[in-house]
């Protein structure tokens, strides 16, 4: 059999309506991490719908404990057909956020998938349990084309706390280092550029939180007593944010900007154009000057005000609030110096007299990006562009946030995202759905990649390590 047989194989499949079937079972499990009464469910969808189905596949399955959150397991399957062969990690995330049942519209439930058109209705349909069950699926379809062999070895990591920042991942993957040894990663998350255009992004930016506050008395004072006596916390606050982004949303502190944009991801990034119908309309006086909006997105840094607060806004009183405080986002690409955030800001403030604004580091994640000139990236390139037809976007990293660090840098792999999502899914909000067009050419993808990668694997990863190696010495 071929590449193209295998993907008309998998294209009858997902015609017959037996994905459909599957996925509304899966989205029916009310996973959703962030409530502590949902944890019997969270194990149903790895004891009942997970295992079973990769032991269908021929994998191993193992439940590896969370320390950090014992509730939130994960799940580990294993196949390995021959030590010689390369071996590829996939990931996927089968809990969801709040179904927030009485926003949905009449007719729509969180827990049922309903068709619509071209729109699959749920939960969790397009975020992740719709992507990574297309990656379990193309998967099935290559084993059964290839007379039960993938051609590969295989591992699939499932995790049960994504959506409450992955407490644990990042541990297992340096407790399990052996265990989650492999070649390559591929997974399936976030949205692709546009409904139309297949996507490949081998990274994400960062993201790093921080409070600002000043807490300058315990008590609010009268402002027709005190006005023009006492300093305002709300006013000095808001001008210590001036001295951080300017009005034109322009990033001021230069320890907190990344290097240039290369010329090679400068070329990668005129072929994309950002913007999806339906969204909101973009500034394009917003974002440092002398950039394209998709370099603002991809290739640089932004800081927002994510909250702010000074006295009660909901009961306004006619006083001097004692304190006022702010929580912020820097999103970043490589190579920015994020980790010393807390000495930047703090150094960037004194500097423009703001000493007794308190800097708060809360929590952070690496900014992460595969090499767009590894040969892995144009194989996965080429695959896609042959099955679907379309010219691919390619991404430097995604403009959001994914827990990649733990793949590109604890576990040291070459990192390939597939979405099959889009950006107007309703991930996160009301109404979540995947597109049905998206899933089968997701699964048409897959299905190739995964073929490619049972003929050519070795002869790929001999190139990728030889390239990688060259990097290295220059």
């Amino acid at each position: 059999m071929t590449g193209e047989q295998a993907v008309a194989q998998a294209t009858a499949y997902f015609d017959s309506g037996a994905f459909k079937a599957l996925l509304a079972r899966r989205v029916a499990l009310r996973s959703e991490s962030q409530r502590d009464d949902c944890d019997a469910l969270i194990q149903a969808y790895l004891d009942d719908e997970m295992a079973p189905a990769f032991q269908a596949l021929g994998f191993t399955t193992e439940q590896l404990d969370n320390p950090q959150a014992p509730a939130r397991p994960f799940l580990l399957a294993t196949r390995i057909e021959d030590a010689a062969l390369p071996t590829l990690l996939c990931y996927g995330h089968g809990d969801v956020v709040f179904g927030d049942d009485e926003h949905w519209r009449d007719g729509l439930t969180p827990w049922q998938l309903v068709e619509e058109g071209d729109r699959w209705y749920g939960r969790g349909s397009a975020d992740n349990k719709g992507q990574h069950s297309v990656n379990i699926a193309a998967l099935e379809q290559v084993a059964a084309a290839r007379g039960g062999k993938l051609g590969f070895n295989c591992k699939f990591l499932i995790e049960m706390g994504e959506e409450v920042s992955s407490p644990g991942l990042a541990d297992l993957c340096r407790r399990e280092a052996e265990k989650l040894r492999a070649d390559i990663f591929i997974a399936s998350d976030g949205p692709r550029l546009n409904a139309q255009r297949p996507t490949l992004f081998l990274g994400s930016r960062g993201a790093v939180n921080f409070r600002l506050s000043i807490h300058a008395r315990d008590r609010d004072y009268h402002s027709g007593n005190w006005g023009g006596l006492l300093t305002n916390p709300g006013t000095q606050l808001a001008n210590a944010l001036a001295c951080l982004v300017n009005p034109h949303g322009q990033l001021q502190v230069a320890a907190l900007k990344p290097p240039a944009i290369s010329a090679a991801v400068k070329a990668i990034l005129s072929d994309i154009e950002v913007g999806e119908p339906g969204g909101p309309e973009i500034d394009p006086q917003w974002g440092e000057a002398g950039l394209t909006p998709t370099e603002r997105l991809y290739g640089w840094n932004t800081l927002e005000v994510l909250a702010m607060v000074a006295g009660n806004p909901q009961r306004p009183m006619n006083a001097i609030p004692g304190s006022a405080s702010a929580v912020c986002q820097l999103r970043f690409v490589v190579d920015t110096d994020w980790q010393n955030i807390g000495s930047h800001l703090r150094a960037h403030l004194d500097a423009h007299g703001f000493p007794q604004v308190a800097v708060e580091v809360l929590r952070g994640s690496p900014a992460t990006r595969l090499d767009p000139t590894d040969p892995l990236v144009g194989w996965a390139l080429a695959a896609m562009a042959e099955t679907s037809g379309k010219k691919p976007a390619l991404l430097p990293n995604l403009g959001g946030s994914l827990p990649n660090d733990v793949f590109a840098q604890i576990l040291g792999l070459p990192t390939l995202w597939v979405p099959h999502s889009y950006p107007a899914c309703g991930q996160h909000a009301v109404d979540e759905h995947m597109l049905r067009s998206i899933a089968r050419e997701g699964l048409q993808m897959m299905t190739r990649l995964f073929w490619d990668l049972g003929e050519q694997g070795g002869e790929l990863l001999a190139r990728h390590r030889a390239h990688r190696a060259q990097e290295e010495q220059a």
